[in-house]
């Protein structure tokens, strides 16, 4: 441990630091523009790839490159997240259509459908805080529009539409057995991560079986698969270097699949990158939406940014003739 004796500059003297290194800056105003709204800090995780061990940049290392590494890593952030959106609005549907008929409209009250592990308290409360807390956003609403110059059956106007805003105060101001809202209702209340805890806490092989197989996957595989995009969904979220990525927690990959799976991720490896994630992501989709064009925009914006080593990703050598890619790839 050391004491930390970096000192704060100002852009100007960033620029002349990058300078220093090695770094060409052809033009300084629109590089100061940049680092006034992205930030040194920020940046300098898209400069590693063009520096050596040190900080020194390699020869002909532009600032342009950088910016274009951030931007392509901005873009492909946000084609993951609409990815993952998909998947986690299906999961909410696959997990209601199965336990809500299997289990009557509010199963997820029962506490015996759940390990003994599961935080099943922590779940409900969880719901009975959305639920107050919309109720106590509606009140104060209520107030707001209680003060406005308007008459009293514009006033019951504007009361009625803000109830009905959102299901988690309709249900509050309507009904008090159960205390809690459906299941379906519940459901579009959780985060990706409370969903994958969900699916992973369910007590019967029975229901997370017949839920895995509308996916075409066996359950396990789908309990680590949601984990790890839970992981990569806060990445995402919190905007950080998603492209050559390292990943923390590492989704299991199919040994012997029954569906159709790149040869790459079959070989022994490391797979620690963004490879795997990506198809994971490609299948997934095709599951939930047949005629997506989602692995072809992934392709499109692979291809467009042509400096891009994709190794760093994870990517094999000529992994674009592998069957896996037939939609996104089309062959010579």
């Amino acid at each position: 441990m050391r004491t930390f004796d970096k000192a704060a500059i100002p852009v100007d003297a960033q620029l002349d630091l990058l300078a220093k290194r090695g770094l060409s800056i052809q033009d300084r105003e629109r590089a100061k523009k940049f680092l006034e709204v992205v930030s040194y800090f920020r940046l300098s995780a898209y400069m590693r790839p063009f520096q050596t061990h040190g900080h020194a940049f390699v020869a002909g290392a532009r600032f342009q490159q950088v910016t274009q590494l951030y931007v392509f890593d901005q873009r492909l952030r946000l084609l993951v997240m609409e990815a993952i959106e998909r998947v986690e609005v299906a999961m909410r549907a696959l997990l209601g259509n199965h336990m809500g008929p299997t289990h009557g409209a509010h199963w997820y009250l029962q506490r015996n459908l759940f390990k003994d592990r599961y935080g099943h308290e922590k779940l409900l409360k969880s719901i009975q805080k959305r639920q107050s807390d919309a109720v106590r956003d509606y009140q104060r609403e209520s107030q707001q529009i209680d003060r406005l110059n308007a008459s009293a059956s514009r006033k019951s106007e504007l009361k009625r539409r803000r109830a009905i805003e959102n299901y988690a105060r309709h249900y509050a101001l309507n009904y008090n057995t159960p205390p809690l809202m459906p299941g379906w209702a519940a459901l579009e209340e959780l985060t990706l991560g409370e969903l994958s805890h969900l699916y992973q806490g369910l007590a019967r092989d029975i229901d997370r079986k017949q839920i895995a197989r509308s996916l075409g996957l066996h359950a396990p595989l789908l309990e680590s698969w949601l984990h790890a995009l839970t992981s990569i969904r806060n990445i995402c979220a919190h905007h950080s270097r998603l492209w050559n990525r390292e990943l923390g927690i590492r989704p299991a990959l199919p040994a012997a699949p029954d569906f159709a799976w790149p040869h790459h991720l079959l070989q022994p490896g490391h797979h620690a990158r963004m490879f795997p994630v990506l198809c994971i992501l490609a299948l997934l989709l095709r599951q939930v939406s047949p005629d997506t064009p989602w692995d072809r925009r992934l392709l499109h914006r692979l291809n467009r940014f042509r400096q891009l080593d994709t190794r760093q990703m994870g990517f094999p050598e000529n992994w674009q003739t592998d069957p896996f890619w037939p939609q996104a790839i089309p062959h010579p």
